[in-house]
């Protein structure tokens, strides 16, 4: 296992526009889709973990266990997660090696892949998860891109750095299905199907 220091960042921030509801509190098993995701990552092998929040935040608060999590307002969450990544990146420990990044809405994540990813990724620039159907989060971002990422901006920023070329990016094999997100009702069912037992 790695001794550096890793911050997870959980983005959450979003207004769930194609959704038209806080998919962060749509019910999932025992609590909510931010609620479930939250569970894993605090059962990773993180010093520090990071939630940006911003559309439905109030309601969040009220009916989200953020028990052990920092939370960064993302105030310009609207314009895309960019603007989260670059507020929580802000409070990001100075002794963190790197984040790994997480997405609020993907509950169906393996605390393994992560404790995986935490473990190998930490002398790469950065690290994605290949998983049987394409890549995907969780990443790995070193403090040497930092830069770089406080430069984006929109949606999708981080996949333009990933693609550009410019840094070595690393791969992780995972032996499973990407974890499913919420963007839709579709995907929502989709999700909640693959949770019964």
């Amino acid at each position: 296992m790695t001794t550096e220091f890793v911050t997870g960042v959980v983005l959450a921030a979003g207004g769930s526009r194609r959704l038209g509801t806080a998919k962060q509190l749509l019910p999932y098993r025992h609590t909510t889709v931010l609620g479930a995701t939250l569970d894993v990552v605090r059962s990773c092998a993180f010093d520090q973990v990071i939630v940006t929040l911003g559309g439905s935040a109030a309601a969040v608060r009220q009916q989200v266990d953020l028990t052990g999590v920092e939370v960064v307002m993302a105030e310009d969450f609207g314009s895309g997660c960019s603007s989260s990544l670059r507020m929580a990146l802000s409070s990001v420990d100075p002794l963190a090696a790197g984040i790994v990044l997480l997405l609020g809405d993907q509950p169906g994540l393996s605390a393994a892949t992560v404790d995986q990813l935490i473990a190998d990724a930490t002398s790469a620039a950065i690290t994605v998860c290949r998983y049987r159907d394409g890549i995907g989060h969780p990443f790995w971002l070193s403090r040497g891109v930092f830069g770089e990422l406080d430069r984006l901006h929109g949606d999708k920023g981080v996949w333009k750095i990933i693609e550009s070329g410019r840094v070595a990016v690393s791969r992780l094999d995972v032996d499973a299905p990407m974890p499913l997100d919420v963007d839709t009702w579709d995907d929502y069912e989709r999700l909640r199907a693959s949770s019964q037992p």
